[in-house]
């Protein structure tokens, strides 16, 4: 039975694994799509005195998408603010306990990112986007996915640890253990 419930989140983060590219990569297409827009800005401004009205607001709401992506993979791959002094000098048995009172503060900050990104989004439906006349819902929508997928990482995370898998800063532990 012990083994069945390992076996699931093991498959469960395979597939977060697989969430996480996929946010990368749209994240990746996102910058290269914005700094495309960008330089064709300058262009028609530049060289052509004729600057087209929607490239400024479409770079911005890509922007936003690939930083709330971004922020999101990065909170998987532990590239986020933590605790890390404090681990120095805790015993091993300590390591684990404020790993997850991370895990717990960060899964709050984007619960309120859910939270608060929706009431957002909601409220912007029925708003357009003047030079772009899209709802501004798609503006804040990115807030939503990132805190939903931040959310979803933490809890891949802590289950993983709950379950004993090797899921926590093993370079930090070994240079304490060094010292």
């Amino acid at each position: 039975m012990e083994s069945d419930v390992k076996n699931g989140l093991l498959a469960a983060s395979r597939v977060f694994g697989g969430v996480a590219m996929v946010a990368l990569w749209l994240a990746g297409l996102g910058l290269v799509a914005m700094t495309a827009i960008v330089a064709y800005q300058v262009f028609m401004r530049y060289v052509m005195n004729s600057s087209p009205p929607w490239t400024e607001a479409s770079s911005i709401m890509i922007m936003s998408w690939f930083i709330f992506l971004g922020a999101a993979v990065g909170v998987r791959e532990k590239f986020h603010m933590g605790f890390d002094v404090l681990l120095y000098v805790l015993p091993p048995s300590g390591k684990p306990v404020l790993r997850t009172i991370s895990d717990l503060a960060i899964f709050a900050f984007g619960f309120g990112m859910v939270w608060f990104g929706g009431e957002l989004a909601l409220r912007g439906w029925t708003v357009r986007v003047p030079v772009l006349g899209v709802p501004q819902t798609l503006t804040y929508l990115p807030i939503v996915v990132s805190g939903l997928l931040i959310c979803l990482f933490v809890l891949e995370r802590m289950a993983l640890r709950l379950a004993g898998e090797p899921v926590d800063d093993v370079e930090t532990d070994q240079i304490v253990s060094e010292a």
